[in-house]
């Protein structure tokens, strides 16, 4: 399962991992397209509050650029520099870079729309 993810002028697919979490976040998003206001969180990632809480499969981890991490059930973060912590993994955006991916993601808040992404 693919995920869009759009942010600004930009629009990025991203490969979910394969865990509860990840299956409840697409059925939230199999109801609606979600737009979120992000806030920069330590220069090293963006982070919401999602409408419900979502299963926790937390482990320690290490995130990179692209990482799209569930934090306490309750969070959701895109990940543009590393990390490490306790967290879920919910998916990877695909095909970008630390660089590419902070530049997009600009400084401060970003309104960022994740959606299930259709097949071709």
């Amino acid at each position: 399962m693919k995920l869009k993810i759009h942010v600004n002028d930009t629009t990025f697919t991203a490969t979910l991992g394969e865990n509860s979490s990840a299956k409840a976040f697409v059925e939230l998003l199999q109801k609606g397209d979600l737009t979120l206001e992000m806030k920069d969180y330590g220069n090293f990632e963006k982070v919401a509050d999602l409408p419900v809480s979502l299963p926790r499969n937390d482990t320690q981890i290490d995130t990179d650029a692209g990482d799209i991490i569930l934090y306490q059930g309750k969070s959701i973060t895109i990940y543009y520099d590393t990390n490490s912590w306790n967290f879920t993994r919910l998916g990877k955006i695909d095909n970008v870079n630390k660089k590419r991916l902070k530049e997009i993601l600009g400084k401060g808040s970003a309104t960022v729309t994740f959606s299930v992404k259709n097949a071709d």
